[in-house]
């Protein structure tokens, strides 16, 4: 286990004494997340990702633990500073792939059980993903990117020999080439392959300028039949793939030569394919492309051939993803939000439902999140975060009455040594009518640590992004530091959010930002009519989407003392034409190109709104964000300045959307946050 000296050093360094008890930035570097359980075909053994952060390099890595499902036997089956990840039991439970970059680049590696015995099974240029076995354990297919020459207009000079010249130009003919947290997109496509489990030569069955794995630029999944003789993936061949961003379709591909039949047809995406343990079925995810803002993602059923389509989530009215059939081929389990709580459901062939664990987070913050596997028995493990628990392995199981909600247990604590000296912030839910309409909004509260009703405190509203995202019961450490750091933070599912039905997160289609305004702005005066929080104390921020509603907030009202945005967009008109999802933006969010509907556009610009703004406000966006770019920040910055507000302009370096790739990166959010609010915090006794 990694030493926390140089961690306990920085930390007397960075807090004061008396704030020991309360959680600080520097233990950003200390919080640890469980991820990616996998359970043992036979339930007994959960392995899982488990991520960390080093003060002294300021990187994050991730190592592999091993649990029993009772939660004896707690260890770790890989040490060292390198990033560990997609852990897969093999189908007999005695080896487990993953993947490690403990050799230089990224690679399948398999280890042996009962031994020990570790096996690198790829040594390739591009880093594999995606890795899945096949049923007699003696394949492992993966996806990897075949790369093709970079485009070259022209016959470019060369150098002299021993001459040290510039970095050549760099030509492109594709609409998307920066992705973030990609950077300059390669040239090449993802292709599908199999190789031999012990090792060997991968052989690629897939070809052509299409992405396979239905991701753009890597990612998916991947599913085989059982009898091994073909792989289900879903591909981005259609016409215009860059336009049409959310199309896929899904394929058979034979594993002896490659040969490909389509099986689904319609407009929109298909994905997540799941074969019935008979082979006669086969489960995934999609919905008919109607160019809305947000569409639930239904459960489908089709037969091997593709024929016989039909809905089976009928019931559920959110969005469902991960399909994973039961042993004996009679239900589907799903992972869904459902009111700002991630859970499993168990959908039956008939479309009924039931959930069989709820709880599911990523614990980084309070975003949807988390992920689930199921043994033959139905055992599931999963990664459970509730507002005090940061993120730990919890397993259900299965022998429990069909008509019961199956009680789970966490078998892992593994923030238990810090949590047992830090004192977070308690967690409220919240119920409060929209001030536009009365539409019920949900929220949650968190109060500073040691909290006292009878004082006034400072209020922060705290706005997620997407805009088609969900915040819930949760744990999320920027939001617990900024409650220990003395504020009551609000931070709310306004309208658009996902969780509370399809209806519910289409009514900013065409319209965002817009009515949001009251909802949030009504949850504010809801926690206030609670007698706790002054009302001349009251601080805005937000990232992504909630910098967007951060910047509205502040061009409706002058209530906030000052305001902080992280990577807003506030132009969309520019967003539209350099974002890395600009055909999504005018697809999905706008009725169509910006110079055939200037004024839906214009009237929805945060530019149309800074006139009004009298707000200090700092705007705080990574260099290397290519999902709201850096040129919307500078836009309403330069805004600000010329209209004399006081504001601040925070570049991050390297840092893409989110900026979370370096952990003292995170950390300067938490502290620009503190520092800028307590400019204009007015003191209370």
């Amino acid at each position: 286990m990694r030493s926390r000296l140089a961690f306990a050093a920085l930390a007397l360094l960075v807090a004061p004494a008396a704030a020991q008890q309360r959680l600080t930035p520097a233990d950003i570097f200390q919080l640890e997340y469980a991820a990616d359980p996998q359970i043992s075909p036979d339930g007994q053994w959960v392995v899982y990702v488990r991520q960390w952060q080093d003060v002294m390099t300021d990187r994050r890595y991730s190592n592999l633990w091993l649990v029993r499902a009772d939660g004896t036997d707690h260890r770790p089956l890989t040490t060292g500073k390198v990033a560990e990840s997609q852990p897969r039991w093999s189908p007999d439970g005695k080896r487990i792939a993953y993947l490690s970059n403990r050799e230089g680049s990224p690679q399948i590696f398999v280890r042996w059980m009962d031994g020990g015995m570790t096996q690198p099974v790829t040594r390739l240029t591009n880093p594999p993903g995606t890795l899945t076995w096949s049923p007699d354990g003696k394949s492992i297919a993966f996806l990897a990117l075949v790369p093709k020459p970079a485009l070259v207009v022209g016959q470019p000079i060369a150098p002299p020999p021993g001459a040290v010249w510039a970095a050549p130009p760099k030509y492109t003919d594709r609409l998307v080439f920066r992705y973030d947290g990609v950077g300059e997109v390669p040239t090449g496509f993802v292709h599908l392959f199999v190789v031999p489990s012990e090792g060997g030569t991968a052989r690629q069955l897939t070809s052509g300028d299409h992405h396979h794995g239905g991701m753009p630029f890597g990612g998916g999944a991947i599913a085989w039949t059982p009898d091994g003789t073909e792989l289900i993936i879903p591909a981005r061949r259609g016409e215009n793939p860059e336009w049409n961003s959310r199309e896929s379709e899904l394929f058979a591909v034979s594993v002896k030569d490659g040969a490909l039949r389509r099986l689904t047809e319609r407009f929109g995406p298909d994905q997540s394919p799941a074969v019935s343990p008979d082979g006669r079925l086969i489960a995934y995810t999609g919905y008919d492309d109607r160019k809305q803002g947000y569409q639930n993602t239904l459960l489908y059923l089709m037969n091997r051939d593709g024929s016989g389509k039909r809905v089976l989530s009928t019931k559920i009215d959110n969005s469902v993803g991960s399909p994973v059939w039961t042993a004996d081929g009679k239900g589907v389990y799903v992972q869904l939000d459902d009111r700002g709580n991630t859970k499993v459901a168990l959908v039956a062939l008939d479309g009924s439902y039931r959930v069989v664990a709820k709880d599911l987070g990523g614990g980084t913050s309070a975003y949807a999140g988390g992920s689930y596997s199921v043994a033959r028995d139905g055992s599931i493990a999963y990664s459970r975060s509730t507002p005090l628990e940061p993120s730990d392995v919890a397993v259900v199981r299965a022998a429990v009455p069909a008509s019961a909600t199956p009680a789970s247990k966490t078998i892992t604590d593994i923030n238990a040594d810090l949590l047992a000296i830090r004192t977070l912030g308690q967690v409220e839910e919240i119920w409060y009518p929209s001030s536009k309409d009365s539409l019920p909004i949900h929220g949650w509260i968190i109060k500073p640590p040691n909290f006292d009703p009878s004082r006034k405190y400072p209020l922060i509203l705290e706005i997620h992004g997407g805009p088609f995202a969900n915040y819930g019961d949760r744990f999320d450490e920027e939001k617990q530091l900024m409650a220990a750091a003395g504020y009551v933070v609000l931070y709310t599912n306004p309208r658009g959010s996902t969780s509370y039905g399809e209806k519910f997160g289409n009514l900013i289609h065409h319209a965002y930002p817009g009515d949001d305004f009251f909802d949030l702005n009504a949850g504010v005066d809801a926690v206030i009519a609670k007698g706790y929080v002054d009302p001349d104390n009251l601080f805005v921020t937000g990232g992504s989407g909630g910098g967007v509603l951060t910047a509205w907030m502040i061009g409706h009202t002058d209530r906030f003392k000052a305001a902080l945005a992280f990577y807003p967009v506030i132009n969309w008109e520019s967003f539209s034409l350099t974002a890395d999802m600009s055909s999504s933006s005018v697809n999905n969010w706008f009725p169509g190109f910006p110079w055939d509907h200037p004024e839906n556009y214009a009237k929805r610009s945060l530019l149309s709104v800074v006139k009004n703004v009298k707000t200090p406000t700092l705007i705080m966006t990574g260099e290397e964000d290519f999902r709201t770019p850096m040129s919307e920040s500078e836009q309403y910055y330069k805004a600000l300045k010329m209209r004399g507000v006081e504001s601040v302009l925070v570049r991050v370096p390297e840092e893409p959307h989110g900026i979370r790739r370096r952990p003292s990166h995170e950390a300067s959010k938490v502290t620009t946050v503190e520092g800028w609010f307590a400019k204009f915090r007015r003191q209370v006794p």
